[in-house]
């Protein structure tokens, strides 16, 4: 069979592959700023525990504050592309004013604050504009396969950017190493600048306009579950991910170096997850895909408060529970993901999304609170077991509406035709 033959249809096709080329690029600078930017703090300006927690903060909180207006702003324009492209040279532009300060020996923790928290601010911006733009490229035919192939980039980000950031790092030191995040950015605007798709036409401005994403929500039964299912699934995980390294290290024993190799291990399920996840939703249909998703996630997680005896045992039960879980979880992303894209009116949908990532990041934060809180008093091991139970009962919102049931994509709402619509270049 030629190579050609070989690659995504959708992969053949220029203006998605450009669009996915500056995803994937734009995943692997994301994981270096996750080790670079915390890293700056502590090896360049001596952060305690206390300024890595405002640090995190500052990362969380636009998208707690901002992904509402944000989505009822982005859903009044007709140009979402530009405002992405206007978000990537944003997010390029604070990052590099990182290592122009370390150069002048003037780079402070509030540069740090103020960095984190405008590049997040501008990643909701991106974010709630992206979905509109992906679907605006993608026939409903193709969603899952397109979800796949973005999923995949988002696993290998995973698996390729901690090691390249921690090389970066070494080699140039954390501020530096921020530079290649910010070159990512820049590749990420050029190839949105390369693509012209047909954008749906604006939401007219009306009452109540803000709250219609969260009102439709409501309203809809398959969508009501997926929100409670996600938000229940977001409050157990990081109440879990809160206490996890500590467990690991200082309950089981294990290295920083075997911790790295499990999680290692998870992005290698992501990867397989993402690559099945396509011949999954095909075989059994999306609405079950959603179920069992979830179920894959969220249930080889209890393998992990269970994990004793020997060493060798303990770490095999964790090398299973990383590896089958990141499979999982990519499974219900496919799937879950190519439902919403597929029933979200056009007219609507950033404010939705909106409403969606304000949900699952509001209970990040909670969840971690709770796992900190709960971890003191009761113990590493039994937090760690009601997190784990409490991810994989998630599973009963979903469980008794329609979306269970749902084997095929619903048709997306059409759109009226803009009045001028820009030429998509399909070759």
């Amino acid at each position: 069979m030629p190579i050609v033959d070989r690659i995504p249809a959708l992969l053949r096709e220029r203006p998605f592959r450009r669009y996915w080329t500056g995803q994937t690029i734009s995943f692997v600078g994301d994981q270096i700023s996750l080790m670079a930017l915390p890293l700056a703090a502590v090896l360049v300006l001596g952060a305690d525990a206390a300024e890595m927690g405002w640090l995190k903060t500052a990362e969380l909180l636009p998208a707690l504050l901002l992904n509402l207006p944000l989505g009822a702003w982005a859903d009044r324009q007709a140009r979402r592309r530009r405002a992405m492209i206007a978000a990537d040279l944003g997010r390029a532009a604070l990052l590099l004013t990182l290592p122009v300060a370390y150069l002048l020996d003037a780079l402070t923790l509030g540069q740090l604050y103020a960095v984190a928290f405008g590049v997040g601010a501008l990643t909701v911006l991106f974010e709630v504009c992206n979905t509109t733009l992906f679907v605006a490229m993608v026939p409903t035919e193709r969603y899952v396969q397109a979800n796949s192939l973005v999923n995949g980039s988002r696993s290998m980000a995973w698996l390729a950017g901690p090691g390249i950031g921690g090389v970066l790092v070494q080699v140039l030191t954390a501020p530096f190493a921020l530079l290649a995040d910010a070159l990512t950015y820049l590749v990420s605007a050029g190839y949105l600048a390369r693509i012209r798709p047909v954008e749906p036409p604006p939401a007219p401005v009306e009452k109540g306009h803000f709250a219609e994403g969260l009102r439709w929500v409501v309203r809809n039964p398959s969508m009501r579950a997926l929100f409670a299912a996600s938000g229940t699934v977001q409050f157990f995980n990081y109440m879990f991910h809160t206490l996890f390294v500590l467990y690991a290290t200082a309950e089981l024993g294990l290295s920083a170096g075997v911790l790295g190799a499990v999680l290692a291990a998870g992005a290698v399920g992501g990867l397989i997850g993402a690559a099945c996840g396509g011949p999954v939703v095909r075989a059994i249909g999306v609405g079950p895909s959603v179920v069992t998703g979830f179920v894959a996630f969220t249930l080889p997680l209890l393998l992990i408060p269970l994990a004793g005896g020997p060493l060798p045992l303990v770490i095999g039960l964790l090398f299973v529970a990383e590896f089958l879980s990141c499979a999982g979880v990519m499974v219900a992303d496919i799937a879950a993901g190519s439902f919403q894209m597929a029933l979200i009116p056009d007219a609507i949908r950033s404010r939705v999304m909106g409403a969606f990532r304000t949900l699952n990041h509001g209970f990040r934060p909670l969840g971690a609170l709770a796992g900190g809180l709960l971890g003191t008093a009761f113990g590493l091991r039994p937090t760690l077991w009601l997190a784990t139970a409490g991810a994989v009962l998630a599973v009963l919102w979903v469980l008794p509406s329609p979306l269970a049931r749902l084997r095929d994509l619903p048709e997306r709402e059409p759109a009226p035709a803009p009045a001028q619509a820009e030429h998509s270049d399909s070759r």
